[in-house]
């Protein structure tokens, strides 16, 4: 990940209904969610849901899968995992070791 990819990526979560769209896809897991039932479950309209989605699609947060005439959505790990790559890559002037129980502390085990 380069800065204009990290940029792109805190400007989609930067918007309440984004972060709690991509909040609820991270606890979803590998089962992801319906794009109905993350509108229904954060009392967002559809045709608002649709452009918050568009917006973390576009910055590479989430994926989407057809079933049907339905779409379900889930949350990026990849994305997430370079974006806190790019964030710790520099990180304690040199001396990793310093920072790996923050390292552990994010890492997921899923």
């Amino acid at each position: 990940m380069d800065s204009l990819d990290a940029i792109k990526t805190f400007s989609a979560l930067s918007q309440q209904t984004r972060l709690d769209v991509f909040r609820l896809l991270v606890k979803a897991g590998e089962d992801g969610a319906l794009s109905g039932e993350i509108g229904h479950r954060l009392d967002v309209r559809q045709n608002t849901m649709s452009a918050n989605l568009a917006v973390l699609l576009n910055a590479g947060l989430v994926r989407n899968e057809r079933q049907g005439r339905t779409i379900r959505y889930f949350a990026n790990f990849e994305a997430v995992r370079g974006l806190l790559g790019f964030l710790m890559e520099d990180c304690c002037g040199g001396n990793p070791e310093i920072c790996q129980p923050i390292i552990d502390e994010i890492a997921c085990a899923c």
